[in-house]
Formats: structure tokens, sequence, C-alpha cells
């Protein structure tokens, strides 16, 4: 990878391993790093030499923040190239899901892609997924998406398979589909300074405090 390379949130990195971990990692860090698995790129502010990553491990409640030498990078993956990635993998909700939706998202026009677990599973190989798991979905909106779009969106993602969890990825951060189609006045927008309330996802000038 060059070094001046842009790494987008949700990305999937190779590269990182144990010897770069802190101290204070738990040892199942270094054990899921040295099973050859990649990271997640998270959204932080931190040094130009470096990618904020975070480290899955089997368990749910098994994550860890850390950070990753941008040199370091050997591979990377983005959740908009797995959306044609084909696994049996127990025929698990959340991919009956993604197929049943292909086709609508693709006839939208619009730049999306699959992250969490199923774009895990879907770039790495590793069985990350299980019944009980969400489809996780992305979707690029460089341009303002309105709410009645939204609500829209929403609806056509229920399938009879799994909860989907789209987020919205604007030029300032990120914001649930969920709740740019909902009614309240002010929404959650992610940035790598942090979360903030607002009004419009995709207009700085409006941002509340």
């Amino acid at each position: 990878m060059r070094a001046d390379d842009e790494f987008l949130p949700h990305d999937l990195l190779w590269g990182l391993t144990p010897a770069q971990l802190p101290k204070e990692a738990p040892d199942w860090v270094a054990e899921a790093l040295s099973l050859g698995q990649p990271v997640v790129v998270r959204r932080a502010l931190t040094a130009s030499d470096q990618v904020p990553v975070g480290v899955r491990g089997v368990l749910r409640e098994q994550r860890f923040a850390t950070l990753m030498p941008r040199a370091l990078v050997e591979r990377c993956v983005r959740p908009e190239a797995l959306i044609d990635i084909e696994i049996c993998a127990q025929d698990w909700p959340a991919l009956q899901a993604l197929n049943y939706l292909r086709p609508l998202l693709k006839a939208s026009g619009l730049v999306w892609g699959v992250s969490g677990s199923a774009g895990f599973e879907l770039a790495s190989g590793l069985p990350t997924l299980h019944q009980q798991s969400d489809l996780d979905l992305i979707l690029r909106v460089p341009q303002a998406l309105s709410r009645r779009q939204a609500n829209g969106l929403l609806l056509q993602l229920d399938n009879p398979f799994c909860r989907v969890d789209l987020q919205l990825q604007t030029p300032l951060g990120a914001v649930a589909l969920a709740e740019w189609a909902g009614t309240a006045q002010r929404v959650l927008l992610k940035q790598a300074s942090g979360v903030q309330l607002v009004l419009d996802p995709w207009n700085a000038l409006e941002r509340v405090a």
C-alpha cells in the first residue's frame, strides 16, 4: 500500500501484528491477530502516520481499539468490494437478507457496501456470523438524502430474515438511516472528533450543541 492511501471507517486492513500492540492489550487481541485476521478502521483523531483501528474477538464484547502504523498496511478491502461475494456459511439470516436486498440496492444507483460481522466474514473467510446477527450496511451519500427518501429506503430494507442496520456515510461523518428517517429534529452524527447532535448531517453550518 502507498503511504498516502486514504482509509475510511469500516475498511478492513491487513498487516497489524501482536508486536505493535500496547502492553495493556488483553491476551485475546494478540491471539486474534496471530490468526492473520484484518482490523477495522474506526473514527478517531490520530497522527498522519497512524490509522485508528479496532480488533474483533470471538465474543461480541471483545472489541479493542488501537492504532496501526500506516506503513504496515498490506491490503485494504472496502465494504463496497464485498457486495457480490457469495458464501454458504450455513445460510445465516444476515447473508440471506443480503441476497434478498442486493437487487434493490444495486438498482438504486447508490454506492453501498457490507460492514459489521457479515462484511468481516465475507472479506476474511473467518466465521463471525451467527443466527442472531444483524446485517450491517453502509451507503455513501455525498449529496443530501431527504428525510422522505430516507424513510422510503428504510421501508424497502424490511425483509423476512433479520434486522438491517444501515449507516449513511456523509462527507461530515455517519448517521443511522433509521434515525434520519425518524421524526426527531436532531440526529447523532459520528465523526472522528466524537458524536454531535446536528440538524443536517450534510451541512457543517447547521451543527448544534
